[in-house]
This record gives structure tokens, C-alpha cells and sequence, in this order.
């Protein structure tokens, strides 16, 4: 086992899951109750990065990053640094690929709150804000832990995005995904094996946890 690809994937799947948290739960929100006409554009956005191709995404990602780009000489007149290959650019592009996997699940949370009660708060006065903050999110919690949940699960597993745009240095950018790859090209199947055989149990976990809320979120409902 590569202990620092380990603690470096843990701090990439914790960074990136925390971020689509405040970043998911806002576009959900909207997505779940705007009534716009052209909301499904904005639906196809999100959604996009589970039908795309992780190498596409990644590459142009990496062009968005490079020196050429408006953003990439921006980003480096700030920073005075780059986001291609190095850790900061991993969290950029894990929040943008794994962003369906956080949002889907609030939307159908959001949308399973019984619309009386946001009728009858409404009704007594209450504001956008504290119809969300005091009965959406808090009847939706089940749906949110889901989407934390997958979202860390989606990014601990990468491998296509990662490897366009962080490449593969150790220490910096290799995650344990990347590392299994590299096992294999060296025919060095016994660390492969104990490094996958590690994130099928870790991924078993996270989604019996998932199965499991989702089935207390039905109980719930139907009791």
C-alpha cells in the first residue's frame, strides 16, 4: 500500500466533497424548484460529466489551466503559480467532474418535501430563506449525506481526470487509482491487488451506507 498516495486521495475526496457541498446545495435547490423554461439546459450542464468521457473533460481542463489560456494567465498573474499538474488543480477539476454525483441526489431529496408544508410556511410569512434553511434541508438530510457520500466515492476513484490534468507525481498529484495503474505496468500485481482490494471494500462501505439511508428515508416516509 502507498500510504502517501493514500493520504493524499483522502485529502483530495475530503476537499472536493466538502466544496460540492456549499457549491451543490444552492444549483439543487435550484434545479429542484425553479420553474424556468430553459432550467433543462442548465440540468445538462451538471449532468454532463456523468456521459462525457473523463479524458475529454481532463484535457479541456488542462488546455482551461495551461498558460494560453485566459484563465490559466489569469490564474497565474494572481498566483503567480499554475493549476495544471499540481494538487490544487486535482480539486478544481474533481469538484467539476463529480458534481452530478453530489447535486442529483439533493434535487430528488429537495423534490420529495411535501410542497404543503413550503405552501403553509410560505403562507405564514416565511421567507425563501428560512423555508430552505428550517424544512427543506432539514426534512432532505438523508439526500444530502448521499451526495456527500458519492461524491467522495466518485473522486477516491478517478483515474482519467487525474491523470490529465495532475499527471502522475508522487507526492503531488498521484492518487491511489493512478498508483494501481503504475503497479500493473511494473507487473507488480501483489501491491496492485492489496491497493485495489482496498478501495472495493472502502466503496462497499460508502454505498451500503448510502443504501442503507436511503431505505430509513422510505420508512420514514411511509410510516
Amino acid at each position: 500500500m502507498n500510504w502517501q498516495a493514500l493520504v493524499l486521495t483522502a485529502k483530495l475526496a475530503s476537499l472536493a466533497s466538502l466544496i460540492l457541498m456549499v457549491v451543490g446545495i444552492p444549483v439543487a435547490l435550484w434545479v429542484a424548484y425553479s420553474r424556468r423554461r430553459w432550467k433543462f439546459l442548465a440540468e445538462s450542464v451538471v449532468a454532463l460529466p456523468i456521459v462525457l468521457p473523463p479524458t475529454v473533460l481532463g484535457f479541456y481542463l488542462l488546455v482551461a489551466f495551461g498558460s494560453e489560456s485566459w484563465l490559466g494567465r489569469w490564474y497565474q498573474h494572481v498566483t503567480g503559480g499554475t493549476l495544471a499538474f499540481t494538487f490544487r488543480g486535482l480539486v478544481v477539476a474533481s469538484v467539476l467532474y463529480s458534481l452530478p454525483f453530489a447535486v442529483h441526489p439533493m434535487v430528488a431529496g429537495f423534490r420529495g418535501v411535501d410542497q404543503k408544508l413550503l405552501a403553509a410556511a410560505r403562507t405564514l410569512g416565511a421567507g425563501k430563506f428560512k423555508v430552505y434553511s428550517r424544512i427543506v434541508l432539514p426534512l432532505a438530510w438523508p439526500s444530502l449525506v448521499t451526495g456527500l457520500v458519492l461524491s467522495f466515492a466518485h473522486t477516491v476513484g478517478e483515474f482519467g481526470v487525474v491523470l490529465m490534468v495532475g499527471g502522475n507525481i508522487p507526492g503531488v498529484t498521484q492518487t491511489l487509482s493512478i498508483n494501481i495503474y503504475d503497479s500493473v505496468e511494473a507487473l507488480d500485481y501483489r501491491s496492485a491487488n492489496a491497493t485495489a482490494l482496498t478501495l472495493l471494500i472502502f466503496s462497499y462501505l460508502l454505498l451500503c451506507i448510502v443504501y442503507s439511508l436511503n431505505q430509513k428515508l422510505v420508512l420514514w416516509e411511509n410510516r
